[in-house]
């Protein structure tokens, strides 16, 4: 066991890496579920945007427009979630079900004539001098531009959610949605909203993958983090700067276990690798919970249907 071979400031830039995939499909859901809608398509919307980000950038040599192509095919399935609860009235849990499952399948076609092929690259970001810093300058100012491009993210989904006028609709709208219908508020079109921005972000989630931290298209590469967003929104108590915190957290278990393991630490493996997943089924659970609510500080509407009266 050598564990002097474990370099700080290459983990912590691992554990970022690691962590924004995850992060960037959670701030998406978060925004989701403060407007009341409980989505569990985030699976099937990250790989969507997997596979649809890595062949148009691999068509285009731009991982630029695959980004781009990403987020567009991450929202055309959050529309089809829209159309399913805001216009159907299907049931949120069981659309966000099925729409995983079509996600999963509907990649694995799209993605046949790809194994195997090598997406064009995402140059890191030159930020100079900060680059040299040591330690820091490994650790936090040597990544690619999506890294910081998430953090921003997160910050500005804070100061919406907190600081506008429009954010503060979409709070009213998940808090109770038939009081801020009585007030005139368009209660399905801002969960309509909410929803592609869910989308599109768990598609930009997946071209990450895709594109950058394993740049190459897998069937079912997405191995989970869907659903580690979801339980990381609970996690977080739906605050997005400790959701940032939660993703940070859940990446660096990923990354300490192949760590450990190329440091020779005896200890199984799949015990480290399997416990994000056994935190997530926990936390899923405790969503189900309604006495769980009050002290998480979920949504009042949060996976409730609503009916306008109009």
């Amino acid at each position: 066991m050598i564990l002097g071979s474990i370099n700080p400031a290459v983990l912590l830039a691992a554990l970022m890496v690691a962590a924004t995939p995850i992060l960037l499909a959670a701030i998406g859901e978060l925004v989701v579920e403060k407007s009341g809608v409980l989505n569990l398509g985030v699976e099937g919307m990250m790989i969507i945007g997997a596979v649809t980000g890595f062949v148009i950038a691999v068509n285009t040599s731009s991982a630029l427009v695959g980004f781009i192509g990403a987020a567009l095919g991450g929202m055309v399935l959050s529309l089809l979630f829209a159309l399913l609860t805001q216009v159907l009235m299907t049931n949120h849990v069981a659309s966000g079900l099925a729409l995983t499952l079509f996600g999963l399948g509907l990649s694995a076609l799209i993605g046949q004539g790809y194994v195997g092929v090598t997406p064009p690259r995402t140059p890191k970001l030159d930020l100079g001098w900060l680059s040299e810093i040591p330690f820091l300058g490994r650790a936090l100012f040597s990544h690619d531009i999506m890294v910081y491009l998430t953090i921003a993210l997160v910050a500005g989904v804070w100061l919406f959610l907190s600081h506008t006028r429009a954010g503060m609709i979409l709070r009213a709208v998940g808090e109770n949605h038939d009081a801020a219908h009585a007030l005139g508020y368009h209660v399905k079109r801002v969960r309509t909203l909410a929803i592609m921005f869910g989308g599109a972000c768990a598609g930009l989630g997946g071209a990450y993958l895709s594109l950058i931290r394993v740049p190459q298209w897998t069937e079912g590469m997405t191995v989970g983090a869907g659903w580690i967003a979801l339980a990381l929104v609970v996690f977080a108590s739906w605050r997005p700067w400790r959701a940032m915190a939660g993703a940070y957290l859940f990446g660096g278990v990923v990354v300490l276990q192949l760590n450990l393991q190329a440091a020779g630490v005896r200890i199984p493996v799949e015990y480290l690798s399997m416990s994000p997943y056994l935190i997530t089924i926990m936390v899923l659970a405790i969503i189900s919970s309604g006495k769980a609510r009050g002290s998480l500080n979920a949504p009042g509407s949060l996976n409730r249907p609503f009916h306008a009266s109009n």
